[in-house]
C-alpha cells in the first residue's frame, strides 16, 4: 500500500460506476500498486442540470439532428422534451429514470426507447432532486491505493448496476490528514452529492466517519488499521494466517519467520495473532529474533530477509511468513541476490494474492482476500441504512431491518468474510491446491 509515480484517472466513466480507460481494468504494476493523484476532490462526477431554458417546441426530427445557428454542436434533448415526445409529464420521465415500480409496463418501454432515439442523457443531480432524494454514493480512497480496490469497484458495481445508484470517488492524502483532519471530511460533505459513503481504509479519518455515522449519516467502512463500531466490512486476517502458518508447520517447519506489517494496523495484529495460534497449536515457542516488523511494501520484506539471511545457518528459519505478498516480493529479491533457492533452502509465504503472485518464480502460496465480496457486501449494507433513512425497502433480496445509527450497533453490522488459503510452489508443497477457510470470530 504505497503511492507510486505519478499516473493520470481514467477519463471516462460508465453507467455502473466502474472506471474504464486507463488500464483501471488491469492496474497491477511490478510492485502491485496504483497510483492517482494525491489531492482530494470528486475525481467524476457525470451529471449536470438540464437546461430547460431551452426551447420545448422543437419536433422530433429537430431533436434528431438540428445544429443550432453558427453550426454549434447539436441541440442536447432535455427532460422536457422526452416528456413531450412520449406523451407523459416530467414526474413520470423522472420515475422511469428513478426505477419506480409505479409505471406501467407500455409507458416505460415508450419512454426508455424515445430515451435511446434521442440520446438522452439524464442529469443525475436532476433526477435525485425530482425523486427528493440523491442517488449518488461517495467512495473515500487514501490517496494511496492498493491491488485489492479493483475488484472491490467491480464488487460494488456489480450491486449497483441493479439500483439507480452512481459511485463516486473521493481522494485524500497525507497532507490534508495533516493539516485538519475534520476539515477533509467537510470539504466532502459541503458538495452535497452523496446520500451516504463507503470509507476505504480511512485511517486518521476513521473518527470523523463515526462521528457522522452517530449523527446519522449512512457510513460503511470496508477495512481499517483500527476496529470499529461504525458498520464495517473486512477480511477474516486472523484465520488467514493461522492457515498458512499451519501449512508451513504441516510441511515440517519449526524455524517460521514473521514479518509483519505496521505495528499500529489491527490487519497486521491479526495476522500475527493467527501466524501465533498455529505455532502454539504445532507446539513451536516464538522466537523474538524470528518476528520483524515491515510495512506491507517490497523494501521492508527485503530489508527484513536481509536481517534473516544474516543469522547463523544453525539458527536461520527454515520458512518465512510474509504478512503481505509486496513484502514476500521483497524476500524473493534477497533471496536471488544471495543464491538462496526458494522452496529448496526457504519456503515463503505472503498474505492477499495479489496479481503477480501466481506468475513470479516460484509461483508465491499466499491468502486470498476476498475483495470482490467484500465490495458488495459493504454496498448493500449501506444500501440498506439509506433505506432505512428513507423508510422503504432496498429491493435487495436479504435487506434486514438495521439500525441507521446510534450506539449499540449489532454485530450483524460487522461482517467478517473468510479467505482462501492459495498453495503454490514457493512453499514447497507437491500439489498446488486451493482451499476455502471457514470464519472464526
Amino acid at each position: 500500500m504505497a503511492s507510486g509515480a505519478r499516473q493520470e484517472p481514467p477519463a471516462i466513466w460508465e453507467g455502473s460506476g466502474v472506471p474504464v480507460g486507463s488500464g483501471w481494468s488491469n492496474v497491477h504494476d511490478e510492485n502491485c500498486r496504483l497510483t492517482k493523484r494525491a489531492i482530494l476532490g470528486i475525481l467524476f462526477v457525470i451529471a449536470s442540470v438540464s437546461d430547460s431554458g431551452r426551447d420545448s417546441g422543437s419536433d422530433h426530427r429537430r431533436l434528431s439532428g438540428a445544429h443550432r445557428v453558427g453550426g454549434s454542436m447539436p441541440k442536447r434533448p432535455t427532460i422536457e422534451d422526452i416528456a413531450r415526445l412520449a406523451g407523459v409529464s416530467r414526474t413520470t420521465i423522472s420515475r422511469v429514470l428513478n426505477h419506480r415500480p409505479d409505471v406501467d409496463r407500455a409507458t416505460r418501454e415508450r419512454v426508455l426507447r424515445i430515451i435511446e432515439e434521442q440520446g438522452y442523457v439524464p442529469s443525475l443531480t436532476a433526477a435525485g432532486l425530482a425523486g427528493g432524494r440523491n442517488r449518488l454514493l461517495g467512495m473515500l480512497l487514501p490517496v494511496f491505493t492498493w491491488p485489492i480496490i479493483p475488484d472491490l469497484i467491480r464488487g460494488i458495481s456489480e450491486i449497483l448496476k441493479q439500483t439507480p445508484y452512481e459511485l463516486v470517488l473521493y481522494t485524500f492524502n497525507d497532507e490534508d490528514l495533516n493539516r485538519d483532519r475534520r476539515d477533509v471530511i467537510n470539504r466532502l460533505l459541503a458538495t452535497n452529492l452523496t446520500a451516504g459513503l463507503l470509507g476505504v481504509f480511512p485511517g486518521a479519518l476513521s473518527d470523523q466517519l463515526t462521528e457522522l455515522y452517530h449523527q446519522g449519516v449512512p457510513v460503511v467502512i470496508i477495512d481499517d488499521q483500527q476496529a470499529q463500531v461504525t458498520p464495517w466490512v473486512r477480511a477474516d486476517n486472523v484465520s488467514g494466517a493461522y492457515e498458512v502458518t499451519r501449512h508451513l508447520t504441516e510441511l515440517g517447519h519449526r524455524r517460521i519467520a514473521h514479518i509483519q506489517g505496521p505495528a499500529e494496523y489491527l490487519a497486521s495484529h491479526d495476522r500475527h495473532q493467527g501466524y501465533l495460534r498455529a505455532l502454539e497449536e504445532a507446539g513451536i515457542m516464538p522466537d523474538p529474533a524470528l518476528i520483524l516488523e515491515g510495512d506491507f511494501l517490497p523494501q521492508s520484506g527485503y530489508n527484513g530477509a536481509q536481517r534473516l539471511f544474516d543469522m547463523p545457518l544453525e539458527t536461520r528459519p527454515t520458512a518465512i511468513f510474509a504478512s503481505a505478498d509486496q513484502m514476500a516480493y521483497g524476500v524473493m529479491r534477497a533471496a536471488e541476490e544471495r543464491n538462496i533457492a526458494i522452496p529448496k533452502d526457504i519456503a515463503l509465504v505472503g498474505f492477499d494474492d495479489d496479481a503477480p503472485s501466481a506468475h513470479v518464480l516460484p509461483p508465491l502460496t499466499t491468502v486470498r482476500q476476498p475483495s470482490f465480496e467484500m465490495g458488495q457486501e459493504a454496498v448493500t449494507l449501506l444500501l440498506k441504512l439509506l433505506a432505512l433513512a428513507e423508510g422503504q425497502e432496498s429491493g435487495l433480496d436479504g435487506a434486514g431491518s438495521l439500525p441507521a445509527s446510534g450506539e449499540g450497533a449489532p454485530s450483524s453490522q460487522q461482517i467478517v468474510l473468510p479467505t482462501s488459503l492459495v498453495v503454490r510452489a514457493s512453499s514447497g508443497a507437491s500439489h498446488p491446491i486451493s482451499l476455502q477457510l471457514p470464519t472464526h470470530g
